[in-house]
């Protein structure tokens, strides 16, 4: 089979393709042939030796897939050769072949395509995990969401409206912004000029929003926080900006508010009973069209670089999927 291998801490180019021996299951096991795998900011961290954990050397990225059961291993009674599913592994996942923990699948829901089963893991997971579990967002409240136009953010302006709450979309561009709007938004707002506190304060009528979603940080930070609501609640989601932000701490103490981490891969290891349950809520609006992710460019498995290349440089809208076929 063929994979993307990272041999060395450094940029997407670096990464190699290799044919390796095709994969066999062990215990409790399951081999896939990966159909479609979704491209994620993480990935790019993570090959760079930048994220929140350091996998050993030498190893192939990618951490959500959809494919079909090739094979499985001693002791796996739920799955079978040729179903189809939906994966979520630290790594393997730009590959052909992808071997994971059986507990680790979700059966794909009929007629759903494997495009769209690869983009919905990590992205929608992580922004209902922090939307729903961590802000506890409620119909009638005002959220606003940094980064709307990316994977995660645009995932939060449709679980925000989803779930009936009004949505303001923050991104760079005329054209994200046109996006966000297509995907719910109510109101936008374009942060590459002007002020972004005063833009918020407009668009809340001076009250700012209850909750704020940031997967941005850097310099958005602080303006955006400077502009919340009462009791608000600042979800902390990443750093696709680069640079992690300083808060001053007194903000929190002025405005009532509370700053929240969001790390769903921990999550959903320390409590996968409540993260499948989310699972399945999302397989639910997606069937009911409540929510439909976006998938803005497909490559193939020997053009990863270029995918990450253009998640690096924050041209992505949506997601990007690798179909390693």
């Amino acid at each position: 089979m063929k994979a993307i291998v990272c041999k060395a801490w450094g940029m997407p180019d670096e990464l190699v393709l290799e044919d390796l021996p095709d994969l066999l299951p062990g215990a409790g096991q399951v081999v896939l042939d990966v159909k479609a795998a979704g491209v994620n900011f993480p990935d790019v961290l993570i090959i760079q030796g930048k994220y929140q954990f350091k996998p050993a050397l030498p190893f192939t990225p990618g951490s959500e897939v959809a494919g079909v059961v090739r094979a499985v291993g001693e002791g796996v009674s739920a799955w079978r050769v040729g179903d189809r599913v939906i994966a979520f592994s630290a790594l393997g996942g730009f590959a052909q072949q992808l071997a994971v923990p059986a507990a680790a699948l979700m059966p794909m829901p009929a007629g759903m395509d494997f495009d769209t089963a690869a983009a919905i893991t990590l992205t929608y997971g992580t922004s209902h995990h922090a939307v729903l579990d961590r802000a506890a967002l409620k119909a009638g409240e005002t959220m606003l969401v940094l980064g709307a136009a990316g994977g995660v953010g645009l995932a939060a302006v449709e679980i925000g409206k989803a779930v009936g709450a009004r949505v303001i979309a923050a991104a760079s561009s005329a054209d994200k912004l046109a996006v966000c709007r297509a995907h719910g938004a109510d109101a936008t707002i374009d942060y590459s000029s002007g002020d972004l506190r005063e833009a918020i304060k407009a668009a809340t009528d001076g009250k700012g929003p209850d909750v704020i979603f940031d997967p941005v940080g850097g310099i958005y930070t602080e303006a955006a926080f400077r502009a919340i609501g009462w009791r608000g609640r600042y979800l902390v989601v990443g750093f696709a900006n680069g640079e992690i932000p300083r808060l001053p701490l007194n903000l929190t103490l002025l405005k009532g508010a509370s700053l929240l981490g969001v790390f769903w891969g921990e999550f959903a290891k320390r409590e996968p009973k409540a993260n499948m349950a989310a699972m399945r809520q999302l397989l639910q609006w997606l069937a009911e069209g409540k929510i439909k992710p976006r998938i803005s460019a497909r490559y193939a498995l020997a053009d990863t670089a270029q995918a990450l290349n253009a998640m690096a440089a924050r041209q992505v809208t949506g997601k990007v999927v690798i179909l390693p076929g």
